[in-house]
């Protein structure tokens, strides 16, 4: 099914590879990049939760962007890019990287060092953010997951944003977990697009309205996961597999199950101070995956 320019889609967030040391494993970026866009998704958001994005400083941004686009992957249908960092200059400099290359839209998080913080002060800091990108801004999807954050986006403040920023702000990307929530966001803001963190909400919240997602799990099986973004359908395959991966620490089990499916061990390295899944675990994580997946084959 061809990208519908008016919907959003499925975007993997995608994880990145690292090599012992903490250094970025570009070929193998590039590889798993080109085979999650061939099995259904129709972009790749980079430097996101599940890409160890907060992690990554420009140097490696810049890399990780100039690889894909080297490989013929187009920025302007197929690239998002993370916005995760404290600093309002360090965001500044995050986003305009990735405008420049020429990607598609900006996946921002709220500045997430201190708590606590009001709507009137983030709508401050998102409005300085977006007044010093520039003219190039464009299609930004307001990153709300509060649980890695512990800053809330809410709807009053999106609400404000898209009000102020006509033709800016985009969408919501909701990872709160809650479908309470995610349904508070269709209501007020139907006219974006409205995407689900939680695969498990996916397409319950599609057949309300929502346009799709930026998720782990199409790191893993984009194929099962785009009847669920154009269809509402819903997937128990799916629901099984977030819940087993749940159980694990969730960035370290994509990455493991990423170097499963290439059956290439060296996708598993994390940066410190994340830590890989023990053998043992691995082992374990792969039959349960085999096993789940194998059951839909059947």
């Amino acid at each position: 099914m061809p990208l519908d320019p008016n919907r959003f889609g499925l975007s993997c967030a995608i994880t990145t590879p690292m090599k012992e040391g903490g250094s970025v494993d570009l070929p193998r970026l590039v590889k798993h990049a080109l085979h999650v866009l061939a099995q259904g998704c129709d972009s790749v958001t980079l430097y996101g939760t599940t890409g160890e994005g907060a992690a990554l400083g420009l140097p490696a941004r810049g890399a990780m962007m100039g690889a894909l686009i080297g490989a013929g992957i187009d920025p302007a249908s197929q690239v998002y890019a993370g916005v995760a960092a404290a600093s309002l200059n360090e965001s500044v400099e995050q986003g305009r990287l990735a405008l420049d290359a020429g990607a598609r839209g900006l996946l921002v998080a709220p500045p997430f060092y201190f708590k606590g913080v009001s709507d009137e002060g983030l709508y401050r800091w998102f409005s300085q953010l977006f007044e010093k990108l520039g003219p190039s801004v464009r299609n930004v999807i307001l990153y709300h997951i509060p649980s890695v954050t512990a800053v809330d986006i809410s709807v009053d403040l999106v609400q404000r944003l898209k009000t102020a920023f006509p033709g800016i702000v985009a969408g919501v990307k909701d990872s709160s977990g809650s479908y309470a929530n995610t349904e508070a966001l269709l209501k007020a803001h139907g006219e974006l697009a409205i995407l689900v963190g939680d695969e498990r909400q996916l397409a319950k919240a599609v057949r309300n309205g929502a346009q799709g997602s930026i998720c782990g799990v199409a790191n893993l099986v984009p194929h099962l996961l785009r009847p669920m973004v154009y269809e509402g359908t819903d997937s128990p395959v799916v629901n099984a597999l977030v819940d087993e991966i749940c159980s694990h620490p969730v960035l370290p089990a994509v990455k493991a199950l990423v170097g499963h499916l290439h059956g290439d061990a060296g996708y598993g390295a994390m940066r410190p101070p994340l830590e890989a899944l023990d053998e043992a675990t691995r082992k374990r994580l792969f039959a349960a995956f085999d096993r789940i997946t194998q059951a839909k084959a059947a």
